[in-house]
């Protein structure tokens, strides 16, 4: 039996999609009433998935810019030096001052720290770069270099964002930018060899995160009755890999 000796103020949730279940009887086993939980995985509405299972506690949505990789076990490794965390609530009624407090000490600790005022529309922003990029990468089993000239992987990239933007402006949260133009200049800066760790999972035979970053934008197109006829393609020559 594990025991805590005190409860925490606040949880991050930094694991892989498909481990977030498993997350559940642990946050309800070591929060206190007061605890908030703020989940910064890849995939689009995991917030709103947990405050369902979590319902005593505040669950605000949130999202990560880093990039990092397990050197060993209790060692992480950060490449280059962005380290930035975006957090929210999506109800305005839910806002709570420990929200601020948990801004500031985040950049007390050299982590830039972004309370959100639209945490919907900027969750959407990043899921317009992880899940086209994965998508896109292992339908043309390409690395960073494919997408950084002109050519198929390059345009099916930039169509699978529009079709995230599409999604956006059906769910109320329009981007006020153009995400293709920030997502193309994101992967300029990337080593020519680069590959998403979906694909690095997928060709290990691992598990991955394709349900909620590519079939779960066709489940969504279906929701909000926006078409999204690249991710329709995409996903299904991915069912069958």
């Amino acid at each position: 039996m594990e025991h805590y000796a005190e409860h925490p103020d606040v949880i991050f949730v930094c694991v892989k999609g498909y481990s977030l279940q498993e997350t559940i009887p642990f946050i309800k086993r070591i929060a206190r009433k007061n605890t908030i939980v703020i989940p910064v995985l890849n995939i689009y509405g995991t917030g709103g998935k947990m405050q369902k299972e979590l319902p005593d506690l505040l669950v605000t949505d949130g999202c990560i810019y880093v990039s990092a990789n397990i050197k060993e076990p209790g060692k992480l490794l950060q490449h280059g030096q962005i380290l930035h965390i975006v957090f929210g609530v999506r109800d305005k009624a839910e806002f709570r001052p420990e929200l601020k407090e948990i801004q500031k000490d985040l950049c007390d600790s050299h982590i830039d720290g972004t309370l959100s005022e639209n945490i919907r529309r900027e969750a959407l922003e990043k899921f317009s770069y992880v899940s086209p990029i994965g998508a896109a990468g292992l339908y043309y089993h390409a690395t960073a270099a494919d997408f950084q000239k002109e050519g198929e992987a390059r345009e099916l990239f930039k169509t699978m964002i529009k079709e995230i933007a599409a999604l956006a402006e059906a769910m109320g949260v329009p981007f006020q930018k153009d995400m293709a133009e920030v997502n193309l200049k994101i992967l300029s800066n990337l080593a020519p060899e680069a590959t998403t760790s979906m694909q690095r999972d997928i060709m290990a035979g691992k598990q991955s995160e394709i349900d909620g970053l590519v079939y779960e934008v066709v489940r969504m197109g279906e929701e909000y009755h926006v078409p999204v006829p690249a991710y329709e393609k995409v996903a299904e020559k991915l069912r069958v890999l």
